[in-house]
């Protein structure tokens, strides 16, 4: 196959163009070799043949009847990927040997060839330089072009060629990327371009661009042979956007219309008309003189104008009725549609078949683009057709009729193994619209990455700061709680300084002296009580006197009176008595506890604290009295709750809080919670706690109410008596962890009463027991773990009994993050807890969508494989399978358990 596509003439170089001397033409596909004649003069005007008839050029190759034909595949649309999922396209095609196999069934196909076989992967620009940039660059050099589409109706031909492209610049069609070029290429002040858009429609020759003149007529030059259209509208491009707007005016009047091929089926033949106009200079010649004939001088260049005109046609598709399911208006223009392109038909196929009449006035098509096939004109025609093995008809007689003008002969199916060489330009068609899209957002995508990092910096920023801010805060508040550790524990030393002969005899064994100590504290206490006695006596005695006194008669007053003053010191020095009673013995009671304690050191060798602290759990010292009675519980029994109860408002501060630790070490035990409470002992737990800001009396009495919220009935008295909102107060007001630690426990305590759920959360319970987790201290965070763990237990059974409905409070609380977070907590109590919390939020469907955004079902999943224990990780597994939230996003996520 010639290189050369197109051709001049009829066989011979007649009516050939030759362009002048001075001219710089470029080269092109399109344009014949021609050989330099003196028969031309330079510089003159362009020639067109005077042939009545489609006649196409002959070039070089002295091939007849050749235009340039590509075909291009469009790709399935969405009906025909879902119609013809299970059937293959009919058309294969070969680009790098340019043909086409158009299949019959699995086993017999034909093959076509063309000069270009464009996939359906093919670019915009990439068909506008194989089809339409050689005649553009023709058209410039002088020439006449003509670019046509044609095809079944649906398969791209409006696309190629009168796409827009004003969203997408790489979907720009043959036309706006032709006006393009030639606006590059001219001159503004010398050179012009005008532009006609007419479509023929029903037979009859409309303007786009003025609606109201309806009926163009052909007007033919008797003597060149050349159409005109005196009756269009000529408008003057100066620029590509005044194109453009041309474009969409004359595609808003355009018809269409829906059928079932297509739902924007053109139903009329659309023509642009660029008409440009170039100026040029002929060459200089040489006249002689009549008395020197080796003389002569040289005659100045005459300027020229050269013309031609770009033709380019979207032609309407062909259908057939029963498959378009026209009818009614629709039908009659299917039929006119039909019949031009028809006449179209028979023109090629008589010029394929050198015949001597070509009809041509058979259609108005026809006459309109005679041109395009004789004189000087310069064709290309693309092809376009679709890939569904339903339409294989229509495609057929499509590929028969871009092979009649190609006028090539279907040739034997072969293959060549040269075709490894061009395997790459299909990945190249590929990549080519992708490119060109890529290239017009890159400035766009950078101005987007650059503002994006900079908010990053600053936010960056804005967190360092922020970050910085706070960890001077947490230095500033763990210096401070030093200092006031150190400050204690100096007070501490300075009152134990007295004792420093004492501890070093227990530590060294001294055993009798310190049981001489104990001796004559007993024989002190045995002393007060015999007192306690004879005081008792002689008030029994002056009661009687006093008695005996105001029956004697009114005489008696001075003596009554005195008496009444001495009655009130014995019971002012009564009480006084008592108390240091209570002291007394409590010190006793510890010293045997610290001495018990230290022979157990002794005896094993160790070197363990034998020192105690007075609150610590009833618990030790059962144990390390080993089956006697608890010194405590003696205390209980020899003095009374009341008189204990009555030293919490004692005026001696050491009084209230060796009263305030007897009262909490006595309410560890359970049988001694009861009397307590009964004697008031709740209410003045609540008043110390309310009134005191000492920091021992408000940790003794929280840690005292901790233990008696153990039991659910002290849990409503509690409530009750404002105890929650006091213990929410001290929660956010204490700073020290063991306070914290005992008000967490108390809460803790609360959260596992089902009735107590609501109260909690509206008298802020629940925010106090969050709010307890700045101390980060591991036996704070352990109850407030456990208090979140009892909670979730509760509402998990009120929703598993349907007493309640939608999410946790505990999540509208926002203490899922921080449960997520602790899920991993390297200390095992509080992880334990937080994992159980996890499994009874989770059995809760309400819960689960917050719960899987929040990041708790991966905390859940981790449970079911890496928890130690196998009832934790039983119930988490039995949780996530009665889901239907997390199953599915299980599923989603490709998780198994």
């Amino acid at each position: 196959m010639a290189s050369n596509g197109y051709r001049n003439g009829t066989g011979t170089n007649k009516g050939a163009i030759k362009p002048p001397a001075s001219s710089n033409i470029r080269s092109s596909s399109f344009k014949s070799r021609l050989p330099p004649s003196s028969n031309h003069s330079p510089g003159s005007a362009l020639r067109r043949t005077s042939s009545a008839s489609f006649t196409t050029a002959a070039g070089g190759d002295g091939v007849p009847g050749r235009v340039r034909v590509a075909v291009r595949l469009r790709p399935r649309n969405a009906e025909e990927s879902t119609a013809d999922a299970d059937f293959a396209d009919c058309v294969e095609l070969q680009p790098e040997l340019k043909r086409l196999k158009l299949r019959k069934n699995n086993w017999e196909s034909e093959t076509y060839e063309f000069d270009e076989v464009l996939t359906e992967f093919a670019s915009q620009k990439r068909v506008y330089e194989v089809v339409a940039k050689p005649v553009v660059e023709s058209v410039l050099d002088g020439y006449n072009g003509t670019v046509m589409a044609y095809g079944q109706t649906g398969t791209g031909k409006t696309f190629t060629l009168g796409r827009l492209g004003e969203e997408d610049t790489s979907a720009r069609g043959i036309m706006v990327r032709s006006m393009e070029e030639i606006l590059v290429n001219v001159s503004r002040e010398t050179d012009s371009i005008s532009v006609s858009y007419l479509q023929l429609y029903m037979e009859t020759i409309q303007d786009l661009l003025d609606p109201a003149n309806d009926n163009i007529s052909i007007v033919e030059d008797p003597r060149t042979g050349d159409v005109s259209l005196p009756g269009a509208t000529h408008v003057e491009i100066k620029d590509e956007q005044s194109f453009l707007e041309l474009l969409r005016l004359g595609e808003a009047h355009r018809i269409a219309a829906n059928t079932k091929l297509n739902t924007e089926s053109s139903r009329s033949h659309a023509i642009l008309m660029v008409h440009v106009k170039r100026s040029v200079l002929g060459e200089e010649v040489a006249i002689p003189t009549e008395s020197d004939k080796s003389s002569h001088f040289v005659k100045p260049p005459k300027p020229l104008v050269r013309k031609s005109k770009l033709v380019l046609v979207d032609l309407a598709g062909s259908e057939r009725v029963q498959k378009s399911g026209s009818e009614g208006h629709m039908l009659e223009e299917a039929k006119s549609i039909n019949l031009s392109l028809s006449a179209l038909g028979k023109c090629i196929n008589a010029l394929a078949e050198n015949s001597a009449h070509v009809p041509i006035r058979d259609s108005k098509l026809t006459r309109l683009l005679r041109d395009s096939f004789g004189g000087t004109a310069r064709t290309s025609l693309i092809v376009t057709i679709g890939p569904s093995p339903r339409h294989r008809g229509e495609t057929a007689s499509t590929i028969l009729f871009g092979q009649r003008v190609e006028n090539m002969l279907r040739i034997k199916e072969e293959f060549d193994y040269k075709s490894l060489a061009r395997r790459l330009e299909i990945q190249l068609d590929k990549l080519i619209a992708e490119n060109e899209r890529q290239q017009k957002a890159f400035d766009d995508e950078v101005e987007r990455i650059n503002l994006e990092a900079q908010n990053r910096v600053s936010e960056v920023e804005r967190n360092f700061t922020d970050a910085l801010e706070k960890e001077r805060l947490k230095c500033q508040m763990e210096y401070m709680e030093s200092v006031k550790k150190l400050e204690e524990k100096m007070i501490e030393n300075q009152q134990k300084h007295q004792h420093d002969g004492f501890m070093k005899d227990k530590c060294n064994g001294e055993g009798p002296g310190f049981c001489e100590d104990i001796a004559v504290i007993k024989k002190l206490l045995e002393k007060e009580t015999h007192m306690r006695k004879e005081a008792e006596k002689e008030v029994n005695k002056l009661k009687s006197q006093l008695g005996q006194h105001m029956d004697a008669g009114a005489g008696g007053d001075a003596e009554i009176l005195k008496l009444q003053i001495a009655l009130e010191d014995e019971v002012h020095q009564k009480k006084k008595l008592e108390e240091e009673i209570i002291i007394l013995r409590s010190q006793m009671l510890q010293l045997t506890f610290e001495a018990d304690q230290m022979r157990r050191c002794l005896a094993r060798g160790g070197s363990g604290n034998a020192y105690p602290g007075l609150d610590s759990p009833m618990s030790q010292v059962r144990d390390s009295l080993s089956g006697h009675k608890t010194p405590v519980s003696a205390l209980f029994d020899q003095v009374g709750v009341e008189k204990i109860l009555d030293l919490l408002e004692s005026e001696d501060a050491n009084v209230r809080i060796h009263a305030v630790k007897v009262v909490a070490n006595l309410a560890a035990e359970e049988a001694n919670q009861e009397r307590i409470v009964e004697a008031g002992g709740l209410t003045s737990l609540l008043m110390l706690l309310r009134s005191y800001e000492d920091e021992t009396v408000r940790r003794v009495a929280a840690g005292a109410i901790a233990n008696l919220a153990m039991n659910e009935a002290n849990q409503e008295l509690i409530m009750v008596q404002g105890g929650i909102s006091l213990l929410s107060t001290t929660a956010s007001d204490a700073e020290d962890p063991q306070t914290l630690r005992m008000v967490a426990g108390a809460i803790a305590n609360l959260c596992g009463n089902d009735k107590l759920q609501a109260t909690l959360r509206s008298e802020g319970g629940i925010k106090a027991l969050l709010g307890m987790v700045r101390c980060r201290h591991p036996d704070v965070l352990s109850q407030v773990a456990r208090g979140i763990a009892n909670f979730a237990k509760c509402e998990s059974r009120a929703s598993t009994n349907g007493i309640r409905s939608g999410r946790s409070l505990l999540i509208d609380e926002g203490a899922l993050p921080w449960i997520v977070q602790s899920a991993n907590n390297d200390a095992a109590p509080i992880r334990r807890h937080i994992e159980l919390a996890l499994c009874h939020l989770a059995q809760h469907e309400a819960n689960a969508k917050d719960m899987i955004n929040g990041g708790a079902l991966w905390e859940l999943v981790r449970i079911t494989r890496d928890c130690s224990r196998e009832d934790i990780r039983s119930l988490a597994r039995r949780t996530l399978n009665s889901s239907l939230l997390f199953r599915s996003e299980m599923r989603r996520l490709r998780i198994e358990l």
